[in-house]
């Protein structure tokens, strides 16, 4: 086999063409390295309020009708601002789209022409390969319009077994490609269905848990157990950006028309306990006893913590409690 024709031996080749020491499919650089050459390269830009940022993947996640693609599509054409912007929309046909954003009296809203939508073209939905195609289909299209950022909405129409871990880590990688090549990917997904007493987590990403290891980022959108009308933004993972929206300052919103669309109207932080439901008694003994459970199976407290959707607090003094219980029943 020709030394270009082996993928390995080109990439090894490319590599060692670089700083460092080529190992496989590997490259070993000390640490010091590592921070020179990064200095070199430009800081990742914020690209949507410290929730998107520029080549990375994040996810987007929620509960039904909480205005998940209307956030989807505030996000895109407030990035389209600066630079073109790719919408696969899986969720919405022309006319609901249309409809979207077009006044009462008819006024319809414009976008910003570098804002594009693609949708499926339903001759090709029987192919065998469907993942593969509607994925290579976003790429093709992207690169058409000259689009380096994408938004998918949503997960679940691209990868219909994302509960599997195996099929959900190639979809995955699949994604994770396209960062290597400069692609900043939102993808937009759903909670299955959950109890608003607990506050949101990233264990509340519908599909198989290793998911949200792909993902750099990601933030949830939670309707308000206080009021209908409000949601709040909070932010469950990231890298690159800071913690702007955690449990103690989540972005309270509520959904309303601007300038003929509908829009992610911004209300102002508070914490999300105070949009949680309250907890009666059999609730709170259902939490315990789920703690519990956990802590017999042999979980760590931090697990228990990410599991349930506590603090780590109250995971020590829900334990502690019937631990010292049991030992004075002994007594």
């Amino acid at each position: 086999m020709k030394k270009e024709d082996n993928p390995t031996e080109a990439i090894r080749a490319e590599m060692e063409t670089r700083r460092g020491h080529a190992a496989g499919l590997l490259t070993i650089k000390s640490a010091n390295d590592t921070i020179a050459d990064a200095i070199l390269k430009p800081d990742p830009v914020n690209l949507y309020d410290e929730l998107v940022i520029e080549n990375e993947i994040t996810c987007m996640f929620g509960d039904s009708n909480c205005g998940k693609t209307i956030m989807a599509v505030q996000i895109g054409e407030e990035i389209a601002q600066s630079r073109n912007v790719l919408y696969a929309d899986f969720e919405l046909s022309e006319k609901q789209f249309q409809k979207r954003y077009t006044g009462r009296g008819g006024e319809v809203h414009i976008f910003p022409s570098s804002f594009y939508r693609a949708t499926m073209n339903t001759c090709s939905m029987d192919s065998e390969n469907f993942e593969d195609v509607i994925f290579s289909s976003i790429k093709a299209a992207a690169e058409k319009v000259n689009a380096k950022v994408i938004i998918i909405d949503n997960l679940t129409y691209l990868c219909n077994e994302s509960e599997k871990g195996e099929v959900a880590g190639r979809f995955m990688k699949k994604v994770l490609g396209m960062k290597s090549e400069g692609y900043t990917v939102l993808v937009v997904a759903h909670t299955p269905k959950r109890s608003m007493i607990n506050p949101m987590t990233q264990n509340d990403l519908a599909g198989s848990k290793k998911l949200m290891n792909f993902f750099d980022s990601a933030f949830c959108i939670g309707h308000s157990a206080k009021d209908n009308h409000l949601r709040y933004i909070k932010q469950v993972k990231v890298r690159s950006a800071e913690l702007k929206y955690d449990a103690d300052s989540v972005l309270i919103f509520q959904i309303g028309t601007d300038e003929n669309a509908l829009r992610i109207q911004n209300l102002g932080k508070g914490r999300e306990r105070a949009h949680l439901k309250s907890m009666s008694e059999e609730d709170v003994q259902n939490l315990e006893q789920r703690i519990l459970s956990l802590h017999a199976q042999g979980y760590s407290y931090r697990q228990i913590q990410s599991e349930v959707g506590v603090s780590k607090s109250t995971v020590g003094r829900v334990v502690n409690t019937i631990n010292k219980n049991e030992d004075e029943q002994e007594v």
